[in-house]
């Protein structure tokens, strides 16, 4: 509730600080108690940000411009996690001392989150209006839905559930399951593995401005449920190439992986410019820091679950049954949007 009580941009700032001490922490811990402490102080740095990032871009954009703004900030936050995984692969491959590796790359992460802080106290806003004379947009004043309220009411509880599920059944298996099932059930090589989420990375910045206008004409629930619809369709490109096998021509199969990654990218913007305009909408603004956190949670439990869940259909599944099980996945996320798009008609 801190995002509630005041600034969400207070908050968010002291997520970051909290997050530079916790890696500043890790990287010369030499005992149990260091690393208990870094934990604690990045995890509360991250349940601090994401309660308040929400209320932070809101308030940076007019409303028209919400859904292109959440859509970037997802683009933005993708091509973070994939650059800074392609640096520290190179640093920790390169490395004679592996460990002394890791204590620099730790540094270096308290070090990105000062830069993070002036952006978020950089775009606060400057001017506070006189009392009693407070528009409809100032801070809030933190009286508003507690956590037990928000979830009774039917949509946002929808909506939350679909924050979970769209984190088991898309992004943790885009991330985790598809690349192993690629290499490991299909024979493609780690090249070609590569290609295919570099592929999906780059039809995310292509596609956001050619696709902006159609999604601001889309209801929000209506572009919320074509999300896993599309998703359904790119994992159908993967079983098709499943299907095709090895004696089909490259081109056809190596194609269908790659329309895999573009369409399974306008899932993801069809998601992204959806979702945050539906939290904010539906919490009002005593509550976003409250609401925000819910999808947090509902997140974070979805990254735990999905990996080990599309780890073991890989494992216990061929190519094709791998493929048409993480459709099915994306054909249950559909229904839950399918209800939220039929409750939030009502």
């Amino acid at each position: 509730p801190l995002a509630d009580r005041g600034s969400p941009h207070r908050v968010g700032a002291l997520g970051g600080a909290a997050l530079a001490v916790g890696y500043a922490l890790l990287a010369p811990a030499d005992s149990v108690a260091l690393v208990l402490a870094s934990g604690v102080c990045v995890g509360a740095g991250f349940g601090l940000f994401y309660a308040s990032i929400v209320g932070v871009v809101d308030r940076a954009v007019p409303e028209s411009g919400r859904r292109a703004a959440f859509a970037i900030r997802h683009i933005v936050n993708n091509a973070g996690i994939g650059l800074g995984s392609v640096v520290a692969g190179l640093a920790l491959h390169g490395a004679d001392t592996p460990v002394g590796a890791l204590r620099w790359l730790y540094l270096a992460n308290g070090l990105a989150a000062l830069p993070l802080i002036a952006v978020i106290l950089g775009v606060r806003p400057r001017t506070r209006p006189a009392p009693g004379n407070r528009p409809a947009t100032a801070e809030p004043s933190g009286a508003g839905p507690t956590y037990r309220t928000l979830l009774r009411a039917r949509p946002m509880a929808l909506l939350i559930l679909a924050q979970a599920l769209f984190a088991i059944v898309g992004f943790t298996q885009i991330e985790a399951t598809v690349p192993l099932l690629m290499h490991d059930r299909m024979a493609v090589t780690l090249g070609w593995v590569s290609t295919v989420v570099a592929a999906n990375s780059f039809a995310l910045i292509a596609l956001q401005p050619l696709l902006r206008r159609h999604l601001e004409r889309l209801p929000e629930t209506v572009g919320l449920a074509a999300g896993p619809v599309l998703w359904a369709i790119a994992f159908g490109c993967g079983l098709g190439a499943a299907l095709a096998g090895d004696t089909a021509p490259a081109a056809v199969r190596y194609g269908l992986l790659l329309a895999f990654a573009v369409v399974f990218a306008a899932g993801e913007l069809m998601y992204s410019s959806a979702f945050y305009p539906l939290l904010l909408r539906w919490s009002g603004e005593e509550a976003v820091g409250r609401a925000s956190a819910l999808a947090s949670l509902a997140w974070n439990l979805g990254t735990a679950s999905g990996p080990p869940i599309g780890l073991f259909v890989v494992a216990h599944a061929s190519a094709a049954g791998s493929w048409l099980a993480l459709a099915l996945g994306a054909a249950a996320a559909f229904t839950v949007t399918a209800a939220l798009h039929s409750r939030a008609g009502a």
